[in-house]
């Protein structure tokens, strides 16, 4: 066999299928979905995993401008029978993305829905021409437009599968693909309320209140909350991906990656390499699938990467995770060190619920494709199912590192301050506290207008995590661990005993204590419970020397810093 090209980033099925391209052959979701025979299917699942391409295989199949386009699927699984074979080209289908409505300001994201708007309507041209509309269809007709009001706007795909069925005599397919980008740029952007509130009547005016569809699609990575868009809809059948339908629909199966890269000419220890990268996926109870976009570039490239990772689409995640809670960074740290968290989970993503609530921020990162259940601690009730979760495979854990890095990249010289820290350069220390990293409480601030008194928390959080991706080759780290009589901050271990090791206590200026006058008392009372409550103990035990480990206090009083320690 000889092995077919490797094309990347065509998404519309027919480029693909016609050039002979790489195809992993999912034409049987086809038959399961209609079979199964559900009004309104919301399908969610990460980005790049073959949501696009699946729904332009779909318009493909049913659309009456592709009949008798038996070339298209010839050869593939559902071409076996005869009864799907009947069925292709045979309804007047609606498929409309929402991928790229990214504005940043409602108006801008509605504008940008209108254009998609005008477009599907450019695609059936030959309704102007129709003499069976009445006037009020005319003249809805002829509003749509780039300058159309919202009203117009929200109604229009109700409109156009009422013109359809009129010219057709046949009910229509809906197809509408990454229903939720509008809806989280509109979080990140600060509009949420208005698009909702556009959104849910776009909805409930094409897909529940709308007798001239016959079923319908909507694909995205988020299953966003009842109340926020979709209250009206009781015709919805949601699969997400702790759901077994369709499990094995979107990414690839290991069997479908191994059978890959045999005609692509790779070895087993090719297998196992990409098995360590890119597996780890769990759609309902099927495990061991992998991200497309992962393997296609690697059967193409050859080399390792964090393909998918890199790929647009990560602004949210790093809005969450650099602007969130104390508690959220130092579970964050568990996972980038191999660790797990167990979260309450719940499907329904509550977006206006992100900022203040952590298991909501795990529930979008799992439906996001970079957490997984390893196993379900309690199951029932369901609204109070506890997850066990660990970093998807080593591209996400890449991933995550990167990010880190980049909190810190505003400046350069964090890597100055790091080598000052191992060889007790207070001054260096204190200057580049002072000067740059404090500066940073307003990025690590949940707040959209930080106060002067940022909680150093949310930034020595961050900062711990640069720590842990700045060093992760020579040093182990550890944080709010106990040793001795009682739990110390920070502690970086060496994985080469002769190296020095340290320990890290934060302490916030409390005018209330006694002994704390300024800085330099907190400070003090830092070094001081290091030594009292003995957090050298594990270090010690390990085989490190004891003049080898450097103990540093950091105190801290609104936005300043004051560093003291290093050899004691």
């Amino acid at each position: 066999m000889v092995a077919r090209t490797v094309s990347i980033g065509t998404q519309d099925y027919e480029q693909i299928i016609k050039s002979n391209s790489f195809y992993v052959d999912k034409t049987l979701f086809i038959k399961q979905w209609w079979n199964n025979n559900d009004a309104v299917t919301l399908i969610t699942r990460p980005r790049r995993f073959g949501k696009t391409i699946t729904m332009s295989m779909l318009n493909y199949f049913f659309s009456l401008k592709y009949a008798g386009r038996s070339d298209l699927f010839e050869g593939l699984d559902i071409w076996r029978d005869e009864k799907f074979r009947k069925l292709q080209g045979t309804y007047p289908v609606i498929f409309m993305t929402f991928a790229g409505v990214k504005g940043r300001t409602y108006e801008d994201a509605v504008a940008g829905i209108k254009k998609q708007i005008v477009k599907l309507f450019s695609e059936f041209a030959y309704l102007n021409k129709y003499d069976g509309f009445d006037d009020n269809e005319k003249k809805a007709l002829s509003n749509i437009s780039e300058k159309m009001n919202d009203v117009d706007a929200e109604y229009s795909l109700n409109l156009l599968s009422t013109l359809l069925v009129k010219y057709h005599g046949k009910k229509v397919l809906i197809f509408l693909d990454e229903y939720d980008t509008p809806l989280q740029e509109a979080y990140i952007q600060g509009y949420w309320d208005d698009m909702t509130a556009f959104i849910r009547t776009m909805f409930n005016n094409t897909f529940k209140t709308n007798p001239a569809m016959e079923r319908s699609i909507m694909t995205g990575i988020t299953r966003v909350s009842k109340e926020s868009i979709i209250s009206d809809l009781n015709n919805l059948e949601v699969v997400t991906t702790t759901s077994e339908k369709y499990e094995a629909t979107f990414g690839f199966t290991e069997s479908e990656v191994f059978a890959a890269l045999d005609e692509q000419g790779y070895n087993d220890e090719d297998k196992q390499g990409v098995k360590r990268w890119y597996d780890g996926f769990t759609f309902g109870r099927y495990k061991d699938i992998y991200n497309p976009w992962s393997i296609i570039h690697f059967l193409d490239k050859g080399k390792y990467d964090t393909y998918w990772a890199n790929t647009s689409g990560n602004g949210l995640v790093g809005h969450l995770i650099s602007n969130g809670r104390p508690d959220i960074k130092m579970e964050f740290e568990k996972l980038i060190t191999g660790g797990y968290i167990d979260a309450s989970i719940d499907e329904q993503i509550v977006f206006n619920q992100l900022d203040g609530n952590k298991d909501a921020v795990w529930s979008l990162l799992l439906a996001a494709g970079y957490l997984k259940c390893e196993t379900i601690i309690q199951e029932k009730p369901e609204d109070t199912a506890i997850y066990r979760l660990v970093l998807t495979n080593f591209e996400v854990k890449k991933m995550f590192e990167k990010m880190v890095a980049g909190w810190f990249k505003q400046d350069n010289s964090f890597n100055e301050f790091v080598k000052a820290m191992f060889s007790s350069d207070l001054r260096s220390m204190n200057q580049y506290m002072n000067r740059v990293a404090l500066n940073t409480f307003s990025y690590f601030d949940a707040g959209k207008k930080p106060s002067e008194e940022s909680e150093p928390e949310k930034f020595y959080h961050g900062f711990v995590l640069g720590l842990l991706v700045d060093n992760a080759k020579n040093y182990v780290l550890k944080s709010n661990r106990e040793s001795g009589y009682g739990r110390y901050d920070v502690v970086l271990e060496p994985k080469d005993k002769k190296d020095v090791a340290v320990i890290i206590e934060f302490k916030v200026y409390d005018k209330e204590y006694d002994n704390e006058n300024d800085l330099e008392d907190t400070a003090a009372n830092a070094l001081k419970q290091i030594e009292e409550k003995k957090y050298a103990t594990d270090l010690i035990a390990q085989g490190i020397p004891e003049d080898n480990i450097l103990k540093y206090g950091f105190a801290f009083q609104g936005k300043k810093c004051l560093i003291r320690g290093g050899r004691v």
